[in-house]
């Protein structure tokens, strides 16, 4: 719409104005060393070299952008991203979305209210479908009880193809992200793992 390339407007629609200083397509040599490897885990269960920073095509000029995949960022940049979408779009003075579009963006998309797992052929995560609706960019926490997991109705959440997790609960004003390097995203179930250790040390205010 823009006429624009996407990593162009990727910064300076989003990343500027959110401070997000270390994400982007392409990590610039005089960040490679705090680039992470990524690793597979075989079925010997030994752990592989997937991607070496030293050469990893990450560290390479690019003029293919993708809008669903291939940023490269920090968990300090991901919390601030993390920090505008719990905060209704806005975050430190600056407006990235309104408050009703975070809204619409949250609530379950599927047909007619349905979970993921009665319209999924396959299984492509590592966390339960029942009971997890889908909405604009993330998957929706419809039914506690039924994906078997704590958490809070609402929730929103998403993960990467190398393991990453993040979940946003508006309910407990709560980011979680939890940030690794390890593919198949479905070889350990970290999302329900963290979440058996995260919910339980919520402790509310009291005299």
């Amino acid at each position: 719409l823009s006429g624009r390339p996407l990593d162009e407007v990727f910064r300076t629609e989003i990343l500027e104005p959110l401070g997000m200083v270390d994400t982007g397509f392409v990590v610039p040599e005089e960040k490679i060393e705090r680039f992470a490897a990524n690793y597979t885990r075989g079925p010997d269960k030994q752990l592989r070299l997937e991607d070496d920073p030293a050469t990893s095509p990450y560290t390479k000029p690019t003029s293919f952008f993708s809008g669903g995949g291939g940023l490269v960022s920090t968990a300090a940049d991901y919390l601030r991203f993390c920090r505008m979408l719990l905060g209704g779009g806005e975050l430190d003075g600056v407006r990235l979305l309104g408050r009703k579009t975070i809204e619409l963006m949250t609530l379950n998309h599927l047909p007619g209210g349905a979970d993921l797992a009665s319209l999924a052929t396959g299984a492509f995560s590592e966390t339960a479908y029942e009971g997890v609706g889908f909405g604009l960019g993330f998957s929706v926490q419809l039914d506690c009880a039924k994906s078997q997991t704590v958490g809070s109705r609402g929730e929103y959440a998403w993960g990467g193809a190398a393991s990453t997790v993040f979940w946003i609960d508006p309910t407990e004003e709560l980011i979680v992200i939890f940030m690794t390097q390890l593919m198949p995203s479905r070889t350990f179930n970290f999302r329900g793992q963290l979440k058996s250790i995260v919910y339980p040390a919520i402790v509310d205010g009291g005299e």
